[in-house]
């Protein structure tokens, strides 16, 4: 499965936000549980920030920054 997401919106994203609105953001609301399982397994960068889960998409941004110059 490939998410396109453009550019732009990813330098204007907050470097954190809870794990559920993520999921919302990658347009995977009806995958909240796949996005779950990702945090889960460690696909995803996460940040605990007093009780919750943030995935630090900061992150998530620059690794795969740095993954597409790889290519």
């Amino acid at each position: 499965m490939e998410l396109e997401i453009d550019l732009k919106t990813l330098l204007v994203a907050p470097p954190v936000m809870p794990w559920r609105d993520f999921a919302n953001w990658i347009h995977m609301d009806d995958g909240q549980d796949v996005v779950e399982g990702w945090i889960k397994r460690g696909y995803l960068p996460t940040v605990k920030i007093g009780r919750h889960r943030m995935v630090n998409v900061a992150q998530l941004v620059q690794s795969l920054l740095n993954e597409e110059g790889e290519v």
